[in-house]
């Protein structure tokens, strides 16, 4: 940045001297290998106090607890692409259960089941493969949603297609005949969800965010020549300025709907820095590479409304059905979020996640938030992630 608080200023020097001397600037592009992105997760966890505390408060851990699970989370993150490959045309999915601390992969078949647990997970036999679910739900895609119905993904512990209708809709003649249609897609469950989903803009106000026009949106992860952030947020050419009211740079690609990612350009004196804000909550937290958590992971939210929240990944490439139009391959989680959070940074652990997109509920009273998957927008437009 051009202009920068003394509070940041100091918590991110404080990260930073010590993973920058003698480490050089490694990064982790969209083009890594599984192995090479998840290389971090195989390391002993690096945990601040802050996020331990943070994990303690939303979680009701100790701190040897919070600890544990850190390591065992990382531990999944790096044997999730072996298990999944020694299962082979039988896998069904796979998810980590923070009671036990394993993994868990599916498989349609027990030839698997010896080649799987040898890798360190627990498995469970199931009747769909994770391709049969998968075909699903495609089929589900090209459905036209009422707006009833909040989102649909594929759930493996479940072993189905889960949909989500909102509860007050749940009697609507378009969503059950909707329901009906999806049923004939394939192997379909019905959830509901206390509220419709929506993104998480918002107009100006105070705080550490930055702006196009009117709208406020929170910055996403640093990449070499900008940040990522939430499509909706605005439109490719569209100027950005920062928290001070300087300008930033603009957007160089935007997605929305359909996707909800984009990039900005950095430069008029601004830098970027592979940190995502504690915001005083938590240290500010260094970003070590994009290893993508399990579902059942804790993972954590930066924002520049309600700041820094946790929570658990709840399901990955569901549908979201925004009043603005579908939204595919999102990743839901139970962090909450508040209007001007949107773009902000998931994290779990020292991986980079995804950036807010929107979802229901506030942080007084609680609701689930989807990300888009951070290695999907580094794909998309070619960008690297910078790393500490």
């Amino acid at each position: 940045m051009r202009r920068t608080t003394a509070l940041r200023t100091a918590l991110s020097a404080a990260l930073l001297v010590g993973a920058w001397a003698g480490a050089g600037f490694p990064s982790a592009s969209a083009a890594d290998t599984p192995a090479t992105a998840s290389r971090a997760a195989g390391d002993a966890p690096q945990a601040s106090t802050g996020l331990l505390a943070a994990m303690q408060k939303d979680f009701g851990l100790t701190e040897r607890q919070a600890r544990a699970r850190l390591s065992a989370e990382k531990t999944a993150t790096e044997i999730q692409p072996r298990a999944r490959k020694a299962a082979g045309a039988s896998y069904g999915g796979s998810w980590f259960d923070a009671s036990t601390g394993d993994l868990t992969v599916a498989v349609t078949s027990g030839r698997q089941a010896a080649a799987v647990r040898a890798t360190g997970a627990a498995v469970r036999l199931v009747t769909h493969t994770v391709r049969r679910l998968d075909a699903a739900k495609a089929k589900i895609d090209r459905l036209d949603a009422p707006a009833g119905v909040s989102s649909w993904h594929v759930d493996p512990e479940a072993n189905s297609v889960v949909v989500d209708v909102v509860a007050s809709a749940r009697s609507d003649n378009d969503v059950r005949k909707f329901v009906e249609r999806a049923r004939k897609a394939g192997p379909v469950i019905v959830e509901q969800s206390a509220q419709a989903p929506r993104t998480f803009s918002a107009g100006t106000v105070g705080g550490d965010p930055y702006y196009t026009g009117n709208v406020r949106c929170s910055i996403g992860f640093s990449v070499y020549g900008g940040f990522v952030t939430a499509g909706h947020c605005g439109q490719a050419g569209a100027s950005v300025s920062g928290w001070d009211g300087s300008g930033i740079g603009n957007f160089q690609g935007s997605s929305f709907p359909g996707d909800d990612y984009a990039w900005v350009s950095v430069g008029n004196g601004w830098w970027t820095v592979p940190v995502v804000l504690g915001w005083g909550t938590v240290s500010d937290q260094l970003v070590r590479g994009s290893a993508v958590a399990p579902v059942g992971a804790s993972i954590c939210r930066s924002g520049s409304t309600s700041h820094w929240h946790c929570g658990n990944v709840l399901a990955t490439n569901e549908t979201v059905n925004y009043s603005q139009g579908a939204v595919y391959q999102m990743t839901k989680t139970s962090v909450c979020a508040e209007p001007g959070d949107s773009g902000g940074a998931f994290i779990s652990g020292d991986q980079a996640q995804g950036v807010t997109s929107g979802g229901w509920g506030d942080c007084s009273t609680g609701g689930e938030t989807w990300h888009q998957p951070i290695n999907e927008i580094l794909n998309r437009y070619g960008l690297t992630l910078h790393t500490a």
